[in-house]
């Protein structure tokens, strides 16, 4: 069994180690052999001279190939010129599986890559943003059990939409029809009455026809309801969440290699808050068109968003631009909801209301939206047994993680994107 890792071994300068891993660089340069090892934890040099080793072991070295899986020990030695500051003076060198030649070759394409995605995950890129997004869902559950939110396990396979009915995946479910999961929020409110404060992390699955740089067509989704909370209060708890996601990544020392800081990761609260209204004015001024009713689109967004350095609050959309579900506030015309946009392009990565918690309002609601009742008599009876003031959000941890590590697009944040072009591998 594997014992030691690359990262383990800046304390054990002349130590003789042990190491497993794959080849990631190979060269020979005045008659010495030099191979970079990587694991999952980092790379570190190797360096092969044929007097210092059996002859066995040489030839092994000689022979290796780009991603074959290896093994090696050697002492260990501080050497500026090696990539890491730090290399292995190689007593030993085994093949454990000498790789074919490896397909991924320097100035790859995109789409290539994405082809042979199960190999291009191998880069130290990717590796890094799955680390990335292990540290935010850490930072998530930490302030999560602090603060006594309950981890639930709702359903991905539904029989009504929850974000409207153009976005739904329809599948054939024993002869009826059913649909995969938009939001888990409408199974996460009937558990806040035995649970009170409840939280999934669901795959969440949008037919939307986008082709930005941040929409996928299965993301995963952290999702909170909580009973006894208004829409003030579920702000203050998602600033909270978010800023505990950072911090845990801050802590991590690959957070540079994205041009990060950990600064950067370390949010000022009360974040900025400002209403839709004010938004408007905003992305008017740009010279953008976009009319009092409308919601805010990526276009909207990038152009708002350019103007901040933290994430932000919009809230107090028009009725209009949102779902049935939300609390409608005393003006009769806007909800008690926000979303939380990350700065410098990003856009939302938060979507979060009040609830209706009032039986007949949420019905009325319903209908002048043309929405049938008949499929959420269940999700209505909350307002018939016991109805509370309550509150919830979702938020995209890919959209989260586009912004921390500054990605181009959204699929480097997916082990394997899906996207309208994408279903393999």
């Amino acid at each position: 069994m594997k014992t030691l890792y690359i990262e383990d071994i800046n304390d054990r300068i002349d130590e003789e180690v042990e190491l497993f891993g794959w080849v990631y660089r190979q060269r020979e340069h005045g008659g010495v052999l030099f191979v970079v090892l990587r694991d999952s934890t980092g790379i570190i040099q190797i360096s092969i001279h044929k007097n210092n080793i059996d002859l066995n072991s040489f030839n092994n070295a000689q022979k290796v190939t780009i991603e074959s899986s290896i093994r090696v020990k050697g002492k260990v030695v501080e050497d500026s010129r090696a990539p890491t500051g730090i290399e292995i003076k190689c007593s030993e060198f085994e093949t454990i599986n000498l790789a074919e030649e490896f397909p991924i070759q320097e100035g790859a394409g995109k789409e290539f890559l994405l082809d042979i995605r199960h190999l291009s995950l191998r880069s130290l890129k990717l590796t890094e943003i799955m680390k990335n997004k292990e540290l935010i869902m850490r930072g998530a559950r930490r302030y999560l059990q602090e603060n006594n939110w309950h981890e639930v396990f709702p359903p991905i396979i539904t029989s009504a939409a929850c974000e409207g009915g153009t976005t739904l995946f329809s599948m054939d479910y024993y002869g009826k029809e059913a649909y995969l999961s938009q939001s888990a929020q409408l199974y996460l409110e009937t558990a806040i009455f035995p649970l009170e404060k409840v939280y999934s992390l669901t795959p969440s699955f949008r037919a939307e026809k986008s082709r930005t740089r941040r929409h996928l067509s299965e993301y995963q989704h952290l999702e909170l309801e909580a009973a006894w909370m208004d829409a003030k209060d579920i702000m203050k708890v998602e600033e909270e969440l978010v800023a505990s996601m950072c911090k845990e990544v801050s802590e991590y020392n690959g957070l540079e290699k994205f041009g990060r800081k950990k600064e950067d990761m370390i949010l000022d609260l009360p974040l900025q808050r400002i209403k839709y209204d004010e938004a408007l004015q905003i992305i008017q001024k740009k010279g953008i068109a976009i009319e009092w009713g409308s919601d805010l689109g990526y276009e909207e967004e990038k152009a708002l968003t350019n103007e901040f350095e933290e994430p932000f609050f919009v809230y107090d959309y028009p009725i209009e631009a949102k779902v049935f579900y939300m609390k409608q506030n005393p003006d009769g015309k806007t909800y008690a909801c926000a979303d939380l946009l990350a700065p410098k392009g990003f856009g939302e990565i938060i979507g979060g209301s009040q609830r209706e918690d009032d039986l007949q309002a949420l019905e009325t609601r319903m209908e002048l939206d043309g929405v049938d009742k008949t499929p959420y008599q269940w999700y209505l009876d909350m307002r018939r047994y016991g109805s509370v003031i309550h509150s919830g959000f979702g938020l995209g941890i890919e959209r989260l993680l586009m912004w921390i590590c500054d990605l181009e697009h959204i699929r480097d944040a997916c082990l394997y994107p899906r996207t309208m072009s994408r279903v393999e591998p």
